[in-house]
């Protein structure tokens, strides 16, 4: 976890303290919050403490359990604020990955250029329905998420029209193993490679992919796209990275620039593309 994420969420505890001491009548214990609350005790001194992160309820009990319930928006602000940049899976996707995938698609809308990097599989936007289901299933069943499978694909799908959207450009760069990757069946792994070749002749497109015989500048470690040079999203297996300050933001740009010049492009590309699929036989 993020030291700034950390000590967001210890100022957040600290902040629950004071309103439990500030109680209009007298300052509750610990014990006393909990039963108004209806939790075990140790689950007080761990929101003080900055050891668990509280749902939006548990900030709606917090505030009414102390006698302070217009309290409640400051402390839904606070997690909002910090939570808008450390983004759990297990909150995400806790009605399913439409959510998810639709709150990407409000982030594509927004901007006109992105950059991405990925290393194990091929990029979302550039999913045929198939393989995104294969993905989605296997997300689902590792977050143990609820399935909405149908409805997180065809989100997916609506999010591709941005590639024929003439103002928009896209920016990428895969690494030559996830062109072999079988997180699908080959029949669909197949037909995604085909996807793929036809999608070098899109002009939005620049599509590069780093040979596993290339030298690298960097070990080609963590996806992440970066959204106008601005914004970067970064998928870690417990969480989405949402960044935006400029010396972070600055260190993705130099990270992928760096990719890039062990990439291929055009022929090249395209010559990779095809000795996968025809491996696949």
């Amino acid at each position: 976890m993020s030291t700034d994420y950390q000590k967001a969420r210890e100022a957040l505890g600290i902040r629950l303290r004071e309103l439990r001491l500030s109680a209009p009548g007298s300052r509750l214990t610990g014990t006393e919050l909990a039963d108004r609350c209806g939790w075990h005790k140790s689950k007080v001194s761990k929101l003080e403490n900055g050891r668990t992160t509280p749902t939006p309820d548990c900030l709606r009990r917090w505030a009414e359990a102390t006698g302070q319930p217009e309290a409640y928006d400051e402390l839904l602000g606070r997690l909002r604020g910090f939570e808008s940049h450390i983004r759990s899976w297990r909150r995400q996707l806790a009605s399913g990955h439409k959510a998810v995938q639709d709150t990407h698609l409000r982030a594509h809308a927004d901007a006109s250029v992105f950059r991405g990097w990925e290393s194990s599989m091929i990029f979302g936007i550039l999913q045929t329905p198939d393989y995104a289901q294969s993905i989605f299933t296997r997300y689902a069943e590792l977050q143990r998420s609820p399935r909405d499978t149908e409805q997180a694909v065809r989100s997916r799908m609506k999010r591709q029209e941005a590639l024929y959207d003439s103002s928009k450009r896209f920016h990428l760069i895969l690494w030559e193993a996830a062109l072999h990757a079988q997180i699908c069946p080959p029949s669909v792994l197949a037909a995604q490679l085909d996807r793929l070749m036809g999608v070098i002749g899109l002009t939005t497109v620049e599509l590069g992919i780093i040979p596993l015989s290339a030298a690298l500048m960097i070990p080609p470690a963590t996806a992440f796209w970066i959204y106008d040079d601005r914004q970067v999203i970064v998928e870690n297996w417990h969480a989405e990275l949402w960044i935006d300050d400029e010396a972070s933001v600055d260190t993705y740009l130099r990270t992928w620039r760096t990719l890039r010049e062990s990439a291929v492009y055009g022929v090249d590309a395209h010559r990779l593309i095809s000795a996968a699929r025809r491996a696949l036989h």
